[in-house]
């Protein structure tokens, strides 16, 4: 499989991301980013600055990681995708509307973030889509077939937290940004064989952690 060019405009984000969307999905993701941006003037869901780039910076960020899922997979997930921490949706939500054939398990402890992911299931009726408004350490676990988490916790704690939820087949996606080999360096030689970095298409800085 080739590698995607680099995505260094809102334009290119925009076509990067209708190549994953399933039919009617980019006009229920302008629902969700028209939410998204109404909801991020009332509580901080993303960077107001980031707003400008939002198509690069959140959604074909979050899309992206689409690349490291095979297709057999993504067309018969052999269970639920789980998003750690996923704040407005980041990647979970974007993934969910994409794709409706996977079923995607979003974890959010802060209420009115809750109440934001809750508002947007029902409004743009993502029936895939399932939020589990508390604590990881208080949800019931299953097994996940794929664990992603953009800004939830360091490597060695986030695989700690989701031990209950990962199996031996469980693949990790972990978007880090800047910080993604100095994470990966600094974790014991046990873990760090587990994982390799893969470079992020929206930024040439950044780097998603990926389990092997």
């Amino acid at each position: 499989m080739s590698t995607p060019a680099p995505i260094t405009t809102e334009d290119e984000a925009r076509a990067y991301v209708a190549n994953w969307a399933a039919p009617s999905g980019m006009e229920v993701l302008s629902g969700y980013i028209a939410a998204l941006l109404d909801e991020n003037g009332r509580q901080n869901l993303i960077s107001k600055p980031s707003e400008a780039q939002l198509w690069q910076r959140h959604i074909a960020d979050s899309a992206q990681l689409l690349e490291h899922v095979s297709r057999e997979t993504r067309e018969k997930p052999p269970g639920p995708w789980l998003d750690l921490g996923t704040g407005p949706g980041l990647p979970g939500m974007v993934i969910a509307i994409l794709q409706p054939q996977i079923d995607v398990v979003l974890v959010e402890s802060r209420a009115r973030r809750v109440e934001f992911l809750q508002t947007c299931v029902r409004s743009l009726g993502l029936a895939n889509c399932r939020i589990e408004g508390q604590r990881l350490e208080i949800t019931d676990p299953f097994d996940s077939w794929i664990i992603s988490a953009r800004a939830f916790a360091p490597l060695e704690k986030l695989l700690r937290l989701s031990a209950p939820f990962s199996t031996s087949s469980t693949k990790f996606l972990l978007p880090k940004g800047r910080s993604a080999a100095h994470e990966l360096q600094s974790v014991k030689p046990s873990i760090r064989r587990l994982f390799h970095v893969k470079q992020s298409l929206t930024d040439p800085e950044a780097g998603i952690i990926v389990s092997q």
